[in-house]
């Protein structure tokens, strides 16, 4: 069997750009096996099919993981993996040519984004708030350690910059509804 690997990467709020990559990639006839690393994409070679890929963040559903895959399975929706707390899941496009999805309304869209927001985003604001955010201020304040402090910043920079582009993508989605 003919395989490939594609590198790409899609921050957290980018996941219905991934489930148009992996559709249009099964539609070029390249199935999406697995993701590993940090966005190294496994594909198959297979006949061109028009199928929906959908992820899903849910913690509980994890937990779960038996009910939570029979409950997709039951909608015929098959379970391919779980990457970084999202579960993936696939379906051919019905005859009706209808693209089906697992969330039916932007409500639970932002359910969802709230759940990564907890699981992912929050992680992160305790860290740079109990972690960079003093070692900033200690080395340039009272450790005069300006070398470690520009590399502190730069950092709190990226931080900053993170947390702006996801508040951004999140209330870009939630002002959709």
């Amino acid at each position: 069997m003919e395989t490939k690997k594609q590198f790409r990467w899609f921050s957290i709020f980018e996941y219905e750009k991934e489930q148009d990559y992996l559709r249009e990639m099964h539609k070029a006839g390249w199935k999406f096996t697995k993701v590993k690393g940090f966005g190294s994409y496994h594909f198959e070679k297979c006949e061109p099919e028009d199928v929906v890929y959908q992820l899903d963040y849910n913690k509980d559903g994890l937990e779960h993981k038996e009910e939570y895959v029979k409950m997709f399975s039951d909608c015929g929706w098959e379970y391919l993996m779980d990457y970084a707390g999202y579960s993936y899941f696939r379906k051919p496009v019905s005859e009706t040519g209808v693209a089906e999805e697992i969330f039916c309304d932007d409500e639970s869209k932002i359910m969802m984004m709230e759940r990564v927001l907890k699981g992912r985003m929050l992680p992160l604001l305790v860290i740079f708030l109990c972690v960079l955010l003093p070692q900033f201020i200690l080395n340039i304040f009272n450790y005069r350690n300006y070398v470690l402090a520009t590399f502190l910043g730069g950092i709190l920079a990226v931080y900053i910059i993170i947390f702006s582009w996801c508040a951004v993508k999140y209330n870009k989605i939630k002002n959709k509804k």
